[in-house]
């Protein structure tokens, strides 16, 4: 019997920027997620992680009730407990003794709220956000060239352009929707231009038409040359120059200075000359040139030069706000844009008004009837944590992201949060690594089950809607905070009703920045909040449907041109730590795995986190291509496996940043980062940390496949890995064992002597072990131990599980790690919508000769939805060639 449909919801994608519309429908038999084919940020595409949404709904590892001291509470007593502790701590300390730290995850109006009560009724700044860690750079650069944080174009720009470079961005997989725009645009037309500036030949990279794998840190210098050659080769706009722009002298000045002739640029940047000369010429030839960057260019200690040395060139040459023109900032987050229009930042206001400015202080306290403003910027995030272990903050409020993992120098922020006096976290998950620093913990509600709205990378603002109910006492965020402040005494300013009141008054408050002359105004927006559909600001009286592109005309001021010089990066490699290590996303995980890590489709491409490094490093170091390495750095450790890659750019390693301690042991990357930021921003060095790597060789390697969780507690690498219907567990150990059966039957959770349904094998000597437990029909666990990392596919035993019953080839074939027919083996992942396996790949391609992507689409749907997995699809294709 087929499902019965009970209603459709259009949404937004709670992952990256881009912003994608969703159509969630629910039935009887689950969530159904697809694209919606009328939201202009996607037009019905998805990648990997958004088609997967469905099956990340579990409420298996939800906080569902609120706890007080790991004790389960009512909503008064720890709202009270939240409210009287933080009230208390400002009268003994003062309002700068707390601080909210917040999140991109966050809806607009659980960020308003938020910081409508710290800085305008605690009266602190104190209130920072996980997106300091990846846009604040970008903002800092758009405040001193536009006078605001802008984004000048649109995503339309992208497919009008014929000149597209990509900084810093692995678009390809970090924001794969608008990649797939992107490409198929170059399709429609092939004279169009990609360029890709990385040090890392990434899944973009081998989609562009020209890579410049340059040196890590060097983005300042290549751009100031390219500013001097554009003068030099009489490229400029002078006439958008003279009636637009202010600070051109001295920003050329530098410019020729720093970055004099080609071949100093090249040699600086380590690229050869004739690469830079094309780019140049590609840059300076192409009137239509849309110049996109992401978290390469921003987390870095001089990132908002690197900002402004981009937007350098484009006010020289008049390319900004034109179809098909402009520099463009990709957002990592669902709403780190949002968060910035309500002030989310310690060292903003509201509606983009200036925190140092006394006049906008007074417009926004006398909006909110605030009996005082805070004044000054609050710490931000890496200050703010470490004033934390410094005692200067006592109390401090975490909402939606897990500092534990993602901030830089992660030990350190631990150390920091097991000495606050109280700590409270609000989120979605109980059992996170921040988790065990809580003393109160609120249960909010999860992407799915809240209202409200967010803004895309474009400016464009689109609502999340609710389409399931709230799971046991979840409430939404807005609501919590709300409570608190009614609690500490402000409830006349805090008595909403509906996040539909709170986007009223933002929007209000947006006309006050409006008057004056600031870009982002929602003043004129007359949809009601239910039939809002995607829009961009500004919205006012000019604009009443929105604007796709802003025009500099002149009248919001001069924009300005800001003269930057190259910078080393604070820490240099030395004897000591030689490698330069570079953190970042993958395709198919999403910050530290809390949604993402719930599905296998997702899990299934990398399972592990690992260290890519380039094949002559490895073999310098006597590191081995899947074995596991040591990563050290003068701040903390980590283990991942080994990954040889001719991509990655000698003397660097590259290591993924979603792992947790609570799915890896020792996999946690951002104990090694530097704790280095950027002194106009004070956006954290993610991209550069001095490190060492060396062979971690364990006693044993293994890895373990059950039906049920199970703890490794004296594994010293431990990665959990979710399975259809089983957990899987790649292992090694320190400490040799003598007893493998009794350990593994421990493991399994059999006490008695019976070997009834356990097969295995043993070589005691050699050191390796294998069995399985079948009960009844069913495997229950497996276990497979050696001395060498070589172990077998775990892809076909994991998919055991998802049987009701072994077939008598699978269990004639269980302990040899391989099925006796190569058919019923897919391998490894690699593409995730389709659940697409390598082998399966290579067997389709090898026997019907397949010599293009497009034909493996054809034949099995890979790569024909997002399309990331296309890069190694054409690497599997020139395998097979060979």
């Amino acid at each position: 019997m087929s499902p019965i449909v009970q209603r459709t919801v259009r949404t937004t994608c709670p992952y990256c920027g881009v912003g994608c519309g969703v159509l969630a429908t629910v039935t009887d038999a689950g969530v159904a997620i697809q694209g919606d084919p009328d939201h202009p940020a996607n037009f019905g595409r998805l990648c990997s992680k958004g088609s997967a949404l469905g099956e990340t709904l579990s409420l298996d590892s939800r906080l569902l009730h609120p706890e007080i001291g790991g004790i389960r509470a009512s909503w008064d007593e720890a709202l009270d407990t939240v409210a009287g502790r933080f009230r208390e701590t400002i009268e003994r300390h003062g309002p700068d003794s707390v601080a909210f730290y917040v999140s991109g995850q966050l809806l607009t109006e659980d960020y308003y709220v938020a910081n409508k009560l710290m800085k305008g009724f605690i009266g602190s700044a104190n209130i920072d956000t996980n997106s300091r860690l990846c846009m604040s750079s970008t903002v800092a650069g758009h405040k001193r060239a536009f006078g605001e944080d802008l984004v000048p174009g649109c995503y339309e720009d992208l497919e009008r352009a014929d000149l597209v470079v990509l900084v810093g961005s692995n678009t390809a997989w970090c924001h794969p929707v608008l990649f797939q725009r992107l490409l198929a645009a170059r399709r429609a037309d092939p004279k169009r231009r990609i360029v890709c500036i990385d040090p890392r030949r990434t899944a973009t990279a081998e989609s562009a038409d020209l890579h410049l794998a340059i040196r890590p840190g060097s983005d300042v210098l290549l751009f100031n040359g390219l500013l001097h050659y554009l003068r030099h080769n009489d490229r400029l706009d002078f006439d958008f120059i003279e009636r637009h722009t202010e600070g051109y002298a001295a920003a050329l000045g530098t410019a020729r200075e720093t970055a004099p002739t080609l071949p100093a640029v090249a040699a600086g940047c380590g690229l050869a000359e004739s690469d830079v000369a094309q780019f140049y010429r590609l840059f300076a030839a192409t009137e239509r040139t849309v110049t996109l960057w992401s978290q390469g260019v921003n987390q870095s200690t001089s990132g908002t030069d690197k900002v402004n040395a981009i937007l350098n060139a484009h006010l020289a040459t008049g390319r900004i706000g034109k179809p098909g023109a402009g520099p463009f900032s990709l957002t990592g987050q669902p709403n780190a844009m949002g968060g910035r229009e309500v002030g989310g930042l310690a060292n903003q206001l509201a509606a983009h008004l200036d925190l140092d400015d006394p006049r906008h202080r007074r417009q926004v306290q006398a909006f909110w009837r605030s009996p005082r403003i805070a004044d000054r910027p609050g710490h931000l995030a890496v200050d703010l944590f470490r004033a934390i272990g410094e005692g200067k903050i006592r109390a401090v409020w975490i909402m939606a992201t897990n500092p534990a993992v993602s901030l830089p120098d992660a030990n350190a922020v631990r150390s920091a949060l097991s000495a606050c006096p109280f700590v409270v976290v609000s989120d979605c998950e109980r059992d996170t690594d921040l988790a065990r620093f809580a003393h109160v913990q609120l249960p909010a509600l999860a992407w799915g089950e809240k209202d409200g709205t967010v803004t895309n990378s474009e400016r464009r603002i689109s609502r999340q809607r609710a389409f399931l109910g709230a799971p046991g006492e979840a409430r939404p965020d807005w609501w919590i905070i709300a409570e608190v402040a009614r609690r500490m005494g402000f409830g006349a300013a805090f008595g909403y009703r509906s996040p539909a009141e709170i986007f009223a008054e933002h929007v209000a408050l947006s006309g006050i920045a409006g008057a004056e002359k600031r870009r982002f105004d929602l003043s004129g927006l007359q949809t009601a909040y239910d039939d809002l559909t995607p829009t961009q600001w500004p919205v006012n009286a000019g604009h009443p449907q929105g604007t796709p592109r802003l025009a500099f005309d002149g009248g919001s001021g001069k924009l300005k041109f800001v003269a930057v010089r190259p910078r080393l990066p604070v820490n240099a490699p030395d004897a000591d730590y030689p490698l330069i290590l570079n953190t970042g996303r993958i395709r198919d995980q999403w910050h530290t795995m809390t949604r993402t890590g719930k599905t296998p489709r997702l899990t299934a491409h990398i399972p592990e986190p690992f260290a890519e490094i380039h094949p002559a490093d490895g073999e310098r170091l006597a590191l081995a291509d899947g074995a596991l390495a040591r990563l050290d750095s003068r701040y903390g450790s980590a283990l991942a496996r080994v990954r040889f890659s001719a991509g990655q750019r000698p003397g660097t390693v590259f290591v993924p940043m979603h792992w947790s301690e609570g799915n890896s042991r020792q996999g946690l990357a951002n104990a090694l980062v530097n704790p280095a930021v950027d002194p106009v921003s004070g956006e954290p060095e993610f991209k550069h940390t001095p490190v060492r790597v060396a062979p971690y060789r364990p006693t044993w390697y293994g890895f373990a496949i059950a039906r049920r969780r199970l703890a490794f507690p004296d594994a010293a690498y431990r990665v959990l890995v979710p399975g259809g219907g089983c957990w899987r567990y790649e292992l090694a150990g320190e400490s040799p064992r003598e007893d493998w059966r009794q350990w593994a039957r421990q493991k399994a959770g059999l006490d008695g002597d019976s070997l009834d349904g356990w097969l295995e094998f043993a070589d005691p000597r050699a050191g390796r072990y294998r069995c399985a437990w079948i009960a009844g029909e069913r495997i229950e666990f497996a276990l497979f131990v050696s001395p060498s990392h070589e172990l077998p596919p775990r892809d076909w035993l994991a998919g055991l599980f998802a049987q009701d019953a072994l077939s008598d080839a699978a269990r004639a074939s269980l302990l040899a790690g391989r099925p006796l027919s190569a058919e019923d083996d897919q391998g490894r992942i690699v593409c995730a919508c389709f659940a697409v396996g390598e082998k399966t790949l290579r067997r389709a391609i090898d026997a019907e000769g397949m010599t293009t992507a497009e034909q493996v689409g054809t034949r099995l749907k890979a790569g024909t939805n997002c399309g990331s997995c296309v890069p190694e699809i054409r690497t599997l294709l020139a395998e097979t060639r060979r």
